[in-house]
Formats: C-alpha cells, structure tokens, sequence
C-alpha cells in the first residue's frame, strides 16, 4: 500500500470516529422499545409521554405496496434532529428502526421495511430543540411480507 493511501485511509477512520462513539445503542439502552406491540407504547418506552406536531417531516412510501416484504420507505425532513425513529402498526413489535442523527447531517433516509398486512406507518423525529414531529402513512399491502 502506498503511503499518501495509508495515510489517507487513516485520517478518513479517525474523521468518523467521534460519530461512531456518540451513537446510542437503542437496543441495550431501550429494551422495552424492542417489544412494544402498538405505536404509542414503543414512543412511550423510547421517549416517555411526548406530544408531536405533525408537521415538517416528509415520509414517503407507496400507496399500494405489492409485496409487503420489502416497502421502500424515506423520511426527509429539514428539522434540526436528534433521533429519528420509525415504527408501524401491523407486525407484533412496532418499532422498525431508531437513528441517532450525527451533529449538523442532514435527515434523509431511506429503508425497506416489512409488513404482514395494509397498515400505518409512523416516523417520529426528536429535535434539538426539545420538540417532537411527525408524520403518517397509510398503505395497503397485496402480499403480506411477514409469513415465510
């Protein structure tokens, strides 16, 4: 290996090494979040009793998904944010994902999720200013993703 390469590849690791150590690991520090069967429980265990405006995230998905096995999913929003969290309503844990959103990035993110029936999906984003927003969308599924 070259040294302008090594070098290089060494200063990119250390670059991403403080956003790899201030993530929260949702799973070890929010267990309960992880069982939670309806929407309003996971936000309860994830962020205690939060009211959110619905206004200022963008969530799209499709209205009719054909295969509920893999529904793309991205959620924008312009929201100075600290975590941003994605639940739905239909499988029997609700929580899909939680990011920890690293200082001054951007939120643009897009997944594919399952679902084993038509159904709501929730995106809740905490903001560095202590508010909480939101957004909705309603899909029907053709092909439940979630029976094998």
């Amino acid at each position: 290996m070259k040294r302008r390469n090594f070098l290089g590849l060494g200063l990119a690791t250390l670059a991403t090494l403080p956003v790899a150590l201030s993530a929260v690991d949702f799973r070890k520090e929010k267990p309960d979040t992880w069982t939670a069967k309806s929407v309003e429980d996971s936000i309860k265990k994830l962020y205690g009793d939060v009211k959110a405006e619905e206004k200022g995230v963008k969530l799209k998905a499709p209205d009719v998904a054909s295969n509920g096995g893999a529904i793309p999913v991205s959620v924008k929003t312009d929201i100075e944010a600290k975590t941003v969290a994605i639940f739905q309503d239909v499988n029997p844990e609700s929580t899909v994902a939680v990011y920890t959103v690293p200082e001054g990035q951007p939120v643009d993110y897009s997944l594919k999720i399952k679902m084993k029936k038509s159904g709501t999906i929730t995106v809740l984003v905490e903001g560095k200013d202590g508010k909480f927003y939101s957004a909705k969308k309603t899909l029907e599924v053709a092909l439940g993703g979630c029976e094998g």
